[in-house]
């Protein structure tokens, strides 16, 4: 059985990252996964971003879409149109919910980051 630590670890692991990913750029949830090491936890990246609105610190969540550009995760904002304001405040356009121009804005953590 997983302990319940291994998930505030990873959760934590995915933060940093995020954390990481620049004005203006996007990055997909298997991205993330895959940087980590854990090529099959793009759910789990998932329910971390789910959890990066309770945090202190902020941690711009709003940079995390699906692997084709998708904003996926739009109803875990405050309004489901949150996530495409703060997108659009950093130049992304977005139209029925998808980023346009996505391989011009996609930020991919294992060409940029060094573990």
């Amino acid at each position: 059985m997983k302990d319940k630590r291994d998930n505030r670890d990873f959760f934590e692991k995915v933060f940093a990252v995020v954390s990481l990913i620049p004005y203006g750029k996007v990055t997909s949830y298997g991205a993330i996964a895959r940087y980590l090491g854990s090529g099959s936890s793009a759910r789990t990246v998932g329910w971390a971003m789910n959890m990066a609105h309770s945090l202190e610190d902020a941690v711009p969540a709003h940079r995390v879409v699906n692997r084709n550009g998708l904003l996926t995760g739009k109803h875990h904002f405050e309004t489901p149109e949150t996530m495409e304001k703060l997108l659009a405040s950093e130049g992304v356009v977005v139209v029925n919910d998808a980023i346009q121009n996505f391989q011009q804005h996609y930020w991919d953590p294992n060409l940029s980051l060094v573990i």
